[in-house]
């Protein structure tokens, strides 16, 4: 009885944390997430540049499976770390919830960065905010995500939405679309992620080291979730790095071969 008050109080708080008394998320937590989304194109031309000087021969395909790599052990480690604090007795239930919400928006900010960089090395330009944030949200969401998004390009267009939406990024959607898309959306993830957060949280908050094995393993799930949603959104990458990012990156251009 006195396990299940102790969970029963640990939702609550969770749930606190989260939303109102409405069910509607915060305005703090909303104003997080979306910070935690909004990153800055030269943070993501860094993030490929250093990975390039790494791996100077790397072909974008290349690149972008060292991108996967270090984004799910990023967030794997990180849910792993942030779990194991309710096993220290000096770390309360409130305390580790509360470092459950910034492992939340760490995590978010991560894939931000993964996602974004992808786009980057299929010269999609991630100067936009509101479409960077479109996308990213909607690869967060998964198959719901593609299937919103599809949804939406095709009715628009009067035909089949294209197989890959993540050229959304780019100007070549119209602006009337992206906004109408970055509200169904936005709408949408705010509920869904959130509840499933909610849920995370309070498995990242159970002490005696349970809780590293779920923040681990909820983090590890769905980055991968992440990464095939993202390699569904683009599709296959070019051989070279692409035109306007070689310049940004200052490579120099590829030799011609001789007829």
């Amino acid at each position: 009885m006195f396990g299940r008050n102790k969970e029963n109080q640990a939702v609550k708080a969770a749930n606190g944390t989260l939303f109102d008394k409405d069910g509607n998320p915060k305005p703090a937590i909303l104003r997080s997430i979306e910070r935690a989304l909004d990153i800055q194109r030269p943070l993501i031309i860094a993030n490929i540049d250093r990975l390039r000087r790494h791996h100077p021969e790397a072909s974008p395909a290349e690149l972008t499976r060292l991108l996967e790599r270090d984004y799910l052990r990023a967030t794997t480690l990180t849910g792993v770390a942030v779990g194991a604090t309710a096993a220290v007795p000096a770390v309360g239930t409130v305390a580790a919830l509360g470092l459950s919400a910034a492992a939340t928006v760490g995590f978010l900010e991560a894939t931000a960065l993964y996602a974004e960089s992808v786009a980057e090395l299929h010269g999609v330009r991630t100067e936009d905010p509101e479409r960077s944030r479109t996308m990213v949200m909607a690869i967060l969401m998964g198959q719901e995500g593609t299937a919103l998004i599809r949804s939406v390009l095709g009715a628009s267009a009067g035909q089949g939405a294209p197989q890959y939406w993540g050229q959304l990024v780019n100007k070549s959607a119209p602006a009337s679309l992206v906004k109408t898309l970055t509200g169904s959306i936005q709408r949408t993830f705010m509920k869904k992620f959130l509840a499933k957060q909610g849920g995370f949280m309070l498995g990242r908050a159970l002490p005696f080291g349970v809780g590293a094995v779920i923040g681990g393993s909820g983090n590890h799930v769905m980055g991968k979730s992440v990464i095939r949603t993202t390699r569904e959104a683009f599709g296959p990458l070019p051989r070279t790095i692409p035109g306007e990012l070689a310049e940004v990156l200052q490579l120099p251009e590829p030799r011609k071969k001789r007829a």
